[in-house]
């Protein structure tokens, strides 16, 4: 007997201590700036177990898709946030996970108890107005007493009993007072009964004349606004109204560059497996050397101080369906024109299917904008803070220059336009005019990158 009741207990016990093993699995911060996410989509379903490295959910970023993997093995119980949601706070309660052979019937009051704080919230923030309404009833009384007027001024004649503000309008817009139905106290004309008043004529008019404007509408499509199109949008924003912006552009002459890129792809063609270079992957470099010579352009804007970086880690923007994202090309200096290469075209695939690794965008100390290849010539870029510059890279196009030692007095030139974002509170003017300097001269002399 004594066997069979610790036997009960022990089951008891066991039981307990499976329903407790249920947890509230928490919307993860991806990085140190996410406020909010979304739920591109569960891995696991319902009921589903699963293993440690497994991945649980995609969670939709500010700037890409991650992956979230189980740190242990255990059991999905219950999805509280479904496929495609947005705007999810980080923190907020997603799932509710168990071990397997848990009793897993507590899971939905275990969402009941983690949403159960916010009703209360909800249910006192009405409470200050329940204390204004009795000032209510003191308001009231008062709005008797131009009926009482009003009621005075009746038997004083046929006059036309109007509002101050409904003489007004009436007599602006040329409408007759004897023909408004007045709707205030003992028929009293307002200032409403004057705004809506129409003439018989207008009346049928009207709406052959509105009928056109409402078929002349044109055509839309509204798209909702992603969480990464919602903090590039913020984030901009922000840094156009509350950073100093001035800007430096300069013409490069780009000969030797081309010259030199058409030497090295012959030589890569030749390797099996070799990629060609780009004429980004020199602007990049010449990008790290220059800011190796001008550190002051390699900096950040704190607050209380400014950062000063030791290493050039390039933050290049890559265009994706789902908005811009800068991935980085870290300690940019130390590599050469062929790994930069390499880097920059896995990063700019890995951003486009939207695969990035937080580390692989964030933290990067300057940031290039090549618009190039699409045919601008010139523009400005906005600064991506805290760094404190933004390099905008336009097309390379040939130029006719004089030249006094050719037959022809003139020359063809291919020239590219760049232009300098600085944030004045950490580059004065002169700093940044040394450091486009310094850029444009690794360019027009690239052979210096070997150096």
């Amino acid at each position: 007997m004594a066997f069979s009741l610790a036997r009960t207990l022990s089951r008891g016990f066991h039981l307990s201590a499976r329903r407790n093993a249920l947890a509230q699995f928490n919307m993860p911060a991806m990085s140190p700036t996410m406020t909010e996410g979304g739920i591109a989509s569960w891995k696991k379903k319902e009921g589903e177990t699963f293993s440690a490295g497994d991945v649980l959910l995609e969670i939709e970023t500010d700037k890409a898709t991650i992956d979230v993997e189980a740190q242990d093995d255990g059991i999905v119980a219950k999805i509280v946030v479904q496929d495609g949601s947005k705007g999810v706070p980080v923190g907020s309660v997603i799932a509710i996970i168990g071990e397997e052979g848990d009793d897993l019937s507590g899971a939905a009051a275990l969402v009941e108890q983690a949403q159960a704080p916010a009703p209360p919230k909800e249910e006192k923030a009405p409470e200050p107005p329940k204390a204004e309404k009795p000032a209510e009833p003191t308001a009231a009384p008062s709005k008797p007493t131009p009926a009482a007027e009003t009621k005075s001024d009746l038997p004083q004649g046929d006059r036309i009993f109007a509002s101050p503000i409904a003489k007004k309008i009436a007599l602006e817009r040329g409408i007759p007072l004897a023909k408004v139905k007045g709707t205030g106290p003992s028929g009293r004309i307002v200032r409403e009964d004057v705004e809506n008043w129409k003439a018989p004529a207008a009346a049928a008019a009207q709406p052959t004349t509105q009928q056109p404007a409402a078929a002349e509408l044109p055509d839309f499509v509204d798209t909702p606004v992603s969480n990464m199109r919602r903090v590039i949008g913020s984030r901009l924003t922000q840094s156009k109204q509350e950073l100093p912006h001035y800007y430096l552009t300069a013409e490069i002459s780009m000969d030797k560059v081309l010259k030199l890129r058409q030497v090295f792809n012959k030589t890569l063609s030749e390797k099996e497996g070799s990629a060609k270079l780009s004429v980004n992957d020199f602007i990049i470099k010449a990008v790290a050397c220059a800011l190796s010579d001008v550190p002051e352009a390699n900096s950040a804007w704190l607050g209380e101080v400014i950062r000063t970086y030791k290493k050039a880690d390039i933050s290049v923007a890559v265009a994706t369906p789902t908005g811009l994202i800068t991935p980085i090309i870290k300690d940019a200096g130390s590599k050469g024109l062929a790994s930069i290469s390499a880097e920059a075209k896995g990063l700019a695939k890995k951003a486009r299917d939207g695969k990035l690794a937080p580390g692989e965008y964030q933290g990067g100390t300057f940031t290039i904008s090549n618009l190039g290849m699409f045919g601008i010539d010139h523009f400005t870029a906005i600064i991506n803070p805290p760094q404190s510059c933004i390099l905008a890279v336009g097309a390379t196009q040939a130029k006719l220059v004089p030249a006094p030692e050719e037959e022809r007095g003139f020359k063809t030139v291919n020239v590219m336009k760049v232009t300098l974002s600085s944030d004045h509170r950490t580059v004065d003017g002169a700093v940044g005019a040394r450091w486009i300097n310094a850029f444009k001269g690794y360019l027009e002399n690239p052979l210096t990158f070997m150096l």
